[in-house]
C-alpha cells in the first residue's frame, strides 16, 4: 500500500483532510471489505495528488485564487475519478476479486470506457465541469454533490457568504452554458441535432413541457439525455448529473451517502465551517457552561450508581439458578427480546441467543427446576432458541409480540425502470449487529445497495449490516440506500413486513 503523500503547506494539509473522507466513501462503495476500501483509496489519493501536482507545474505553479488560469477539476471530482481509474488498474491486473461484481461488470461495459475513450465522447457533465474555472467548479461541486451549506463553502473559498447564494446561479448558469456549447461540439447524428435547438428551448424553462417525439428520443439515446440532465438546473437533477456523469459507476449512491453525513454532522467540512459558532468571548462561555452541566450530569450518575448498588442483592450463589423471591415475575430474558441476529446453523443445532432465561440456564447444567414442578429442565427449549428465523423461513412475525423497532421507506427518486430508495430503522433496544427485511409486492428488484449487504429471494429482501455500523444504540437508528428496479406494468408499491433480526418492526 503506497504511503499517502505529504502537504507541502498548511493549505494543502487542510484540503487532503477534506478529500480523504470523499476518497475513502467512494472507495468502501467500490470494494467488498474495509481493509480494500483502505487501500483502494490510499492508492487513487497518491495518484490523484500526482496528478494534481503535474498539473499545477504545467500551468506554472498553484493558484489557490478566486480565478484559476488553467481548467481543471477541483480536487475532490478528481480524486474521485482517480479512484474510478485504480479500480480498472485493479481489474486489468488480475485483483478484481477485491471489487464490488456490479462495479467489475461495468468496468468491462461500454460505459466505462466512455470515460477513457474520445474526448469529445465522454460524459457532458464531466466536459462541462472541467471547462468552467476551477473555483466555479469547486463552488458547484460542493453545494451540489457533497450537499455541503452555501455559507460553509463560500467561507472556505473565500467568497462573501451573503452573496454566495447568487454566486452559486451565476455559476449554475455558466455550467449550462458550457455544457450547451459542448454537446453542440460532440459527434452527433443528423436526428440529434435536428432536437438540440428544441431540446435548449425546453430545458431553459422550468413549465415547458417535453413534446412527446422529443420524449421518446430522449429514452432512446443516452447522449441527448445525459445533456438534458445537465441543461434542467430546476428540479433538483443537476446532483445526480453531476456525480453521474463525473464518477461514474456508483454516482447516486456516493451522493446518497455525503448527504447523509452532512444531515448527521460527520462530515468534515460541515463541521469545520458551522456559521452559528459562536467566537471570542461568547464561545469561552459556551464552553464554560457546558463544563458545568458536564459536571452536574457526572455527579447525578454516580449517584445513581450508588444508589444501584446499594439496592442490588447480594451473597446469592450465581451459578445455584435460584428464583427464590421472583414468584410471579417474568424472567428479565422473556421481558426484553434479543434483537442480536440470530447465530447459523453449523450442524451441530442451534446455539442459544445471551439472553436465555434462568430456566434455560438451568437446562444447561441439566439441574431441575424445583418451582416449576415439571421434569427435568434438559427437556425445556432454551429462550435463545424459540425464535425461529423468520427472515430465512418466510414464516409471518407472530403478532402477540410487541414491536421493536420502527422502520420508514423512502422513494428519492424514480424512473421508467427503476428507482432509488432508503429504509430507516429505529430500534427500541440496543444492537451489536442488525438484519432488517422487508417484501416487494411488485416484484421489484434490488441491484444495488450501500450502507449495507443484500440478499434477494423472490420478492423477500434481506439486508444486514456493513462492518463500520453494526451497532446501534437503543433508541437509535440505522438506514440503507439501495437502487432498484421494476416493471411499469406491475407498478412499484412500497414494500412491507418489515422485519429486524426476526422480529417484527412498525411500518410508516
Amino acid at each position: 500500500m503506497p504511503d499517502l503523500p505529504t502537504p507541502q503547506d498548511a493549505a494543502e494539509a487542510t484540503l487532503f483532510s477534506e478529500c480523504w473522507d470523499a476518497v475513502l466513501s467512494y472507495a468502501d462503495l467500490c470494494t467488498g471489505a474495509s481493509t480494500h476500501a483502505r487501500q483502494l483509496a490510499s492508492e487513487a489519493f497518491s495518484l490523484g495528488i500526482r496528478e494534481a501536482r503535474a498539473a499545477e507545474a504545467e500551468s506554472g505553479g498553484r493558484n489557490f485564487g478566486r480565478r484559476a488560469r488553467t481548467p481543471r477539476l477541483p480536487r475532490i471530482p478528481l480524486l474521485l475519478t482517480a479512484v474510478r481509474q485504480t479500480t480498472a488498474i485493479w481489474e486489468a491486473k488480475g485483483q478484481g476479486d477485491r471489487l464490488d461484481p456490479d462495479l467489475r461488470l461495468w468496468l468491462n461495459s461500454d460505459q466505462a470506457a466512455r470515460f477513457s475513450g474520445p474526448p469529445l465522447h465522454r460524459p457532458l457533465a464531466l466536459r462541462g465541469l472541467r471547462d468552467m474555472q476551477e473555483p466555479d467548479a469547486a463552488l458547484l461541486w460542493l453545494v451540489e454533490v457533497e450537499a455541503l451549506p452555501v455559507t460553509s463553502v463560500a467561507r472556505r473559498l473565500g467568497l462573501d457568504p451573503e452573496g454566495a447564494a447568487e454566486e452559486l446561479h451565476q455559476v449554475r448558469g455558466v455550467f449550462r452554458d458550457r455544457c450547451h456549447r459542448n454537446h453542440l461540439d460532440t459527434p452527433l447524428s443528423e436526428e440529434c441535432r435536428s432536437y438540440a435547438r428544441l431540446l435548449d428551448a425546453v430545458t431553459r424553462s422550468p413549465a415547458a413541457e417535453v413534446p412527446d417525439d422529443l420524449s421518446w428520443h430522449l429514452a432512446r439515446c443516452v447522449e441527448c439525455a445525459e445533456a438534458a440532465a445537465c441543461l434542467r438546473l430546476a428540479g433538483g437533477g443537476l446532483p445526480a448529473a453531476l456525480a453521474g456523469g463525473v464518477i461514474g459507476w456508483g454516482g447516486l449512491a456516493y451522493l446518497e451517502r455525503r448527504r447523509r453525513a452532512v444531515e448527521s454532522g460527520l462530515s468534515r467540512g460541515a463541521a469545520d465551517d458551522d456559521p452559528d459558532e459562536p467566537d471570542g468571548d461568547a464561545a469561552e462561555g459556551r464552553r464554560a457552561r457546558i463544563g458545568r452541566v458536564g459536571l452536574i450530569v457526572a455527579a447525578v450518575g454516580v449517584s445513581l450508581l450508588a444508589l444501584a448498588v446499594t439496592l442490588a442483592p447480594f451473597g446469592e450463589d450465581e451459578g445455584s439458578g435460584s428464583l427464590e423471591g421472583t414468584a410471579g415475575r417474568e424472567p428479565v430474558g422473556q421481558q426484553v427480546p434479543s434483537l442480536d441476529p440470530e447465530p447459523s446453523s453449523t450442524g451441530n443445532g442451534p446455539i442459544a441467543s445471551s439472553t436465555t432465561s434462568p430456566q434455560a440456564s438451568a437446562s444447561h447444567t441439566g439441574k431441575t427446576d424445583e418451582n416449576s414442578g415439571t421434569g427435568s429442565a434438559s427437556e425445556k427449549e432454551p429462550q435463545g432458541d424459540s425464535t425461529s428465523s423468520a427472515e430465512e423461513d418466510g414464516a409471518d412475525p407472530n403478532p402477540s409480540e410487541p414491536a421493536v423497532c420502527h422502520a420508514r421507506y423512502e422513494l428519492v427518486n424514480e424512473w421508467p425502470d427503476g428507482f432509488q430508495a432508503t429504509v430507516t430503522v429505529k430500534s427500541d433496544y440496543a444492537l451489536n449487529n442488525w438484519r432488517v427485511s422487508w417484501t416487494f409486492p411488485d416484484g421489484q428488484k434490488v441491484t444495488q445497495m450501500w450502507d449495507g449487504n443484500f440478499d434477494q429471494d423472490g420478492s423477500r429482501v434481506t439486508a444486514s449490516a456493513a462492518d463500520y455500523n453494526k451497532s446501534v444504540a437503543a433508541g437509535g437508528s440505522f438506514a440503507v440506500g439501495f437502487l432498484g428496479s421494476w416493471k411499469p406494468g406491475n407498478g412499484n408499491a412500497e414494500p412491507n413486513e418489515f422485519m429486524l433480526n426476526g422480529r417484527s418492526c412498525t411500518h410508516s
